[in-house]
């Protein structure tokens, strides 16, 4: 993506995490992202474009936040990966809330721009735990995931006033993927 796709597309995902998908219009990016009007609908001529653009952007950060966790190192223990999953969790309801936002928002508005992201998680995450000989790998994987996304939507609405407990987090997550 170029600089300037780049950078509409963040501004889109700001925009969606602020007024959810009914604010994202091609306008909201353009006075979010500080460019000339027109310029968005320059790099992503429609609704759907902009919608796509929003979905990859959530992905590319998310694996980039992944990849900056794991330090390029598959978790050698269930305790490694429910520490390095807890960590994602507390920055993506911190530092990077407002993409935890733009997520939410998109999968409840327009769920099947989830799905193949929520795929590639689960199967990610199933072949950690396969790698790791932990039995029932794929429930294991899907409950983990169902935890962090219930955990995330809480923190970030119902207890956005309470500091999450790191080590709370890693231990239910520990418990959860079977050590």
């Amino acid at each position: 993506m170029s600089d300037r796709r780049t950078q509409i597309a963040e501004a889109a995902l700001t925009v969606v995490a602020s007024a959810g998908l009914k604010g994202l219009t091609h306008r909201a990016v353009d006075a979010a992202a500080a460019v000339p009007p027109g310029t968005t609908s320059n790099y992503f001529r429609n609704r759907a474009a902009l919608v796509a653009a929003v979905a990859g952007r959530i992905e590319q950060l998310d694996l980039a936040l992944w990849a900056s966790l794991a330090a390029g190192a598959a978790p050698g223990s269930v305790e490694e990966l429910a520490d390095q999953l807890a960590d994602l969790v507390g920055l993506l309801t911190g530092e990077h809330a407002t993409l935890t936002a733009a997520r939410l928002a998109m999968s409840l508005d327009q769920p099947e721009a989830a799905v193949a992201g929520h795929r590639r998680l689960l199967g990610g995450l199933e072949q950690v735990l396969a790698a790791l000989a932990v039995p029932e790998a794929r429930s294991r994987a899907r409950a983990a995931a169902d935890y962090a996304d219930g955990l995330m939507l809480h923190a970030l609405t119902v207890r956005r006033d309470e500091p999450l407990d790191r080590a709370a987090v890693a231990a239910t997550l520990r418990r959860v993927l079977g050590d």
